[in-house]
């Protein structure tokens, strides 16, 4: 019988064992790792730039030849009669006449008023452009990434401290219920420790949902099964070492919605170059070897070939256009002081955004200072009120006070963490400096 009660047991702790190691513990660098492997925005964003890599080329600039091989092919059955000057007539029913031209050909565009420069030049900036989309989709996926884990982590927290007050609840239920055996308590104080407990358990269970809710989105955010099930780090590690001159120098040279508006400034720039470029000529090299051949039912000649090399040039300049190259010009000059204030704009916006959340950052951090003393006060106060409570010299008002507070304490607290981590993630994000 022994032997079969620790077999019994052993299996019983294999099974969890299982059950324990099937809750993977998910750190932020895990679930970074993670989304950025599967976000869709990133692999979209990604792809967006191996288009803009590939357009980079000097032949959709315009700089290379394009070279051309043709094949013409005609064939014709008539009914033909001729008249000579001599008034002798010849006349020719189905008569077959074909002829056929084929060959290579060659056109060059070699001078174009230096717009095919700025084209290739407007491309790498394209490009440029595109490497800043895909770090602005990075940096925003990875930014929400973390507000959802440590607001997962936020959520885990207050649910240990539910537990805590259940805990808790149900010892002031059992004291109560011991108090009114031996004739020391009335009915009323166990009815109001049961409500009490109910209350608390019924606080868990909504705060289970949330939990549970929030670690949808995440996985959600990871691209992943949302029926995968993992906990997180019962930790919010708050960087306390952020200052605004160095946050303010990182976003003036790596924030990626003010790098996207100096870029435009530059492809903006580009564009007037090739605008200026049709006020230049534009010469093309043109050259080919073409093969022909005509055959011919009726006639003065009835066969005839030739093959050989063409070349030539061929040079234009516009010389009035109704007005529309200075136009066009003036149109893109617009642009370019469009440009300029949008990034004027976005310094403003920027420096603006990180001045109020670095005040707010700075509050977060007294507040988490505070609230982890508070927190020790009201576990104090609790142990002292629980031990009074035993011995019936306070209320049963007076022991759900002390629950309260101390619960409340736990779960600022936790809140206090969170709060100052997020305003730390968004600053990293201003800043451009979030790790990914």
């Amino acid at each position: 019988m022994n032997t079969k009660n620790t077999i019994r047991s052993l299996v019983l702790c294999f099974f969890c064992i299982v059950k324990i190691n099937a809750q993977e513990i998910l750190t932020i660098e895990d679930a970074v790792k993670i989304a950025l492997e599967n976000n869709y925005e990133i692999k979209i964003a990604s792809n967006n730039l191996n288009i803009d890599k590939t357009n980079v080329s000097s032949g959709n600039a315009g700089m290379l030849p394009v070279v051309t091989a043709s094949v013409v092919d005609n064939n014709g059955i008539q009914n033909l009669s001729q008249t000579r000057s001599d008034g002798t007539v010849n006349s020719l029913d189905n008569a077959k006449n074909s002829s056929l031209n084929y060959g290579v050909g060659l056109d060059w565009t070699i001078f174009d008023g230096f717009k095919m420069f700025a084209k290739l030049d407007q491309l790498k900036e394209l490009q440029k452009l595109g490497e800043t989309q895909l770090k602005l989709t990075i940096i925003s996926k990875i930014s929400n990434l973390n507000t959802v884990y440590f607001q997962l982590v936020n959520q885990q927290q207050q649910l240990a401290a539910l537990d805590t007050t259940i805990e808790i609840s149900n010892q002031r239920l059992t004291l109560a219920k011991n108090r009114f055996t031996i004739g020391k308590a009335s009915k009323l104080e166990v009815l109001n420790a049961q409500v009490d407990l109910n209350t608390d358990k019924t606080n868990q269970l909504r705060q289970k949902e949330s939990y549970a809710n929030t670690k949808i989105l995440l996985n959600q955010v990871m691209a992943r099964d949302s029926k995968i099930e993992f906990k997180v780090v019962d930790d919010i590690a708050v960087d306390k070492s952020l200052l605004l001159p160095e946050l303010t120098a990182l976003a003036e040279k790596q924030n990626p919605e003010l790098e996207t508006q100096i870029i435009n400034q530059r492809i903006s720039e580009l564009q007037l170059k090739q605008i200026k470029g049709e006020r230049y000529p534009t010469v093309n090299l043109t050259t080919g070897y073409v093969f022909s051949e005509s055959k011919s039912g009726l006639g003065f000649t009835t066969q005839s070939s030739a093959q050989g090399l063409n070349y030539g040039f061929k040079a234009s300049l516009n010389l009035f256009d109704g007005f529309t190259q200075n136009r066009n010009e003036k149109i893109a000059k617009m642009e370019i002081d469009n440009a300029k204030l949008a990034i004027d704009q976005q310094n403003q916006k920027l420096n603006s955004q990180l001045t109020a959340y670095y005040q707010t950052y700075l509050t977060n951090l007294e507040l988490i200072d505070l609230e982890y003393e508070n927190e020790a006060i009201a576990k104090q106060n609790l142990e002292i009120t629980v031990d009074k409570f035993r011995i019936g010299t306070i209320t049963t008002l007076e022991f759900r006070t002390a629950q309260l507070n101390y619960i409340n304490a736990k779960v600022n607290y936790s809140n206090a963490q969170f709060q100052a981590k997020l305003t730390e993630i968004l600053l990293k994000e201003l800043a451009g400096s979030l790790t990914f």
